[in-house]
């Protein structure tokens, strides 16, 4: 038995060094795709339910990569084949997203760029933990939030630079994407491989039989671990008849009073999960258990208590940035640029302005990243989030207060203390509760409570922003601001397991 060593300050940069890549492309993604299908004919209304590629993606493959890494192990390592498979692909969805001839082609590269982008992130997650001891986990997801945000600063106000600084134009005519946007995705793809190639070549990561032994040395250390701990087997035919049965009404109801066609998307996937559980039973009758499938459902529902609590601020967290991806463009073209014309002057300028503000935020949050784990110190990890989180809520509500668009970069500075916060403190606590041999599968299950709430915002925001606020689409960034201050008030109530 032996402890985990401490990794020195450019073991760390390397590690996470991948992440600056991976961030140009979400970044290119979040600015930009609303801008690609409103130009590509889409309605203000239907943007919510094309954005549903992202978090589908997300909810499906990112717990079986996880599951899958868990098992890996090659010359590449654990981890690292993952990482370098999923840059390919990604790289080759970000040069072919801006020539997407039709809506529908669009929409499809979201899903292949956003599933590939997934097959590498997620492995980042896990690598923290098996990489770092727990003292030095803070640091670790904060230097991924560091790049994180470096890159996002950069891919965010790629095409804004290219039409300012270089000349290109950020125009062009119905249904074409402009040249500003085309080469940004060109940059986006290159940077995207080659930084995570830069992690692939300069990290080593540990043997399985080192990785044992540390965590025969942690097992050591405490009497007792929440994370194995045997819970009593969940009722998964009763809970799968009542949400299929609860999918079912839901649809019927839908179809009947025509209320919203996004609807359908929460329906289907109560529906669909419902099919899952009932499944699941059937594996569990016929003693099938050692399969993959099984495996994630099961360690679903014995996830830490830790892991339950943070569910919580996740949703909350996750909900109110989907907001801001969703509609700020919208919000900031209609609200401060008075033009929904996407073939204007005046709604391009504010769709560029929406890349800087991004930029902006995500410049904060790289800032913010050497802040965090000094406020962590001081307070505790758990104080340090909720601070965060209520600097986004005042970021976002703000924008409603604010008249001239050059001001909105104050906003940003809120956002991107959130973000960088979001982006680390709750993986910080979260790896210090699991167990070292399902760290992958329970990162990939974590990332449930971003997807939900994303898909649940795909699903009520279009009807929100019509029935409640008349189409009114800088509404939705102000309750994305009040949602900012709940997940604040969740997170005094989550129990960090670890160290700072």
């Amino acid at each position: 038995m032996t402890k985990k060593p401490q990794l020195s300050f450019w073991q760390i940069w390397n590690m996470c060094f991948g992440f600056i890549g991976i961030q140009f492309g979400f970044a290119l993604q979040n600015a930009n795709v609303s801008r690609i299908f409103q130009t590509l004919g889409a309605a203000i209304d239907d943007i919510p339910i094309l954005w549903i590629a992202a978090p589908v993606t997300g909810l499906l493959v990112q717990p079986i990569i996880g599951y899958m890494s868990d098992k890996t192990w090659n010359r590449l390592g654990r981890r690292r084949p993952y990482f370098l498979y999923g840059a390919l692909a990604a790289s080759f969805a970000l040069f072919f997203m801006p020539h997407s001839p039709v809506l529908w082609i669009a929409a499809g590269m979201l899903w292949i760029m956003d599933a590939s982008i997934n097959v590498a992130m997620e492995p980042f997650r896990a690598f923290v933990g098996d990489m770092l001891p727990e003292e030095q986990r803070t640091t670790g997801f904060a230097m991924q939030s560091f790049f994180i945000g470096v890159g996002a600063v950069v891919a965010s106000a790629l095409p804004w630079m290219m039409t300012n600084w270089f000349g290109v134009s950020n125009t062009a005519t119905a249904g074409v994407i402009p040249d500003a946007v085309v080469y940004s995705f060109y940059w986006g793809g290159a940077v995207l491989l080659l930084a995570v190639l830069w992690t692939v070549f300069s990290t080593k990561e540990y043997s399985p039989e080192q990785l044992e032994a540390f965590s025969r040395y942690q097992a050591s250390l405490q009497e007792t671990s929440t994370a194995d701990a045997q819970p009593k087997q969940p009722r998964y035919l009763s809970m799968g008849l009542v949400s299929l049965v609860l999918g079912i009404i839901g649809i019927v109801v839908i179809a009947q009073t025509q209320i919203d066609q996004q609807l359908y998307i929460l329906a289907v996937g109560i529906a669909l999960f419902g099919v899952l559980l009932i499944l699941t039973n059937q594996l569990q009758k016929r003693g099938k258990t050692e399969n993959g499938f099984y495996q994630i459902i099961q360690d679903l529902f014995a996830m830490p208590d830790t892991m339950k609590q943070l569910a919580v601020v996740q949703f909350f967290s996750w909900f109110a940035l989907f907001s801001l991806w969703i509609y700020a463009t919208s919000a900031v073209t209609s609200f401060h640029y008075d033009s929904q014309d996407a073939t204007t002057a005046a709604y391009n300028a504010g769709a560029d302005w929406v890349g800087v503000l991004f930029a902006a935020y995500n410049g904060f949050a790289a800032l913010a990243a050497f802040a965090i784990p000094i406020l962590a110190s001081l307070t505790n990890r758990r104080i340090a989030h909720a601070i965060n989180l209520c600097f986004g809520g005042v970021g976002l509500i703000s924008f409603l207060f604010i008249d001239d668009p050059r001001w909105l970069l104050a906003s940003m500075i809120g956002v991107g203390f959130a973000w960088a916060s979001i982006l680390s403190m709750p993986y910080a606590i979260l790896s210090c509760s699991l167990p070292a041999k399902k760290m992958g599968v329970y990162m990939g299950i974590f990332n449930f409570f971003i997807v939900i709430p994303q898909i649940l915002a795909a699903s009520i925001l279009g009807l929100i922003v019509r029935e409640l606020f008349s189409g009114k689409t800088i509404y939705a960034l102000v309750c994305g601001g009040v949602l900012m201050f709940l997940a604040a008030a969740a997170t005094l109530w989550v129990k960090d397991e670890g160290t700072s």
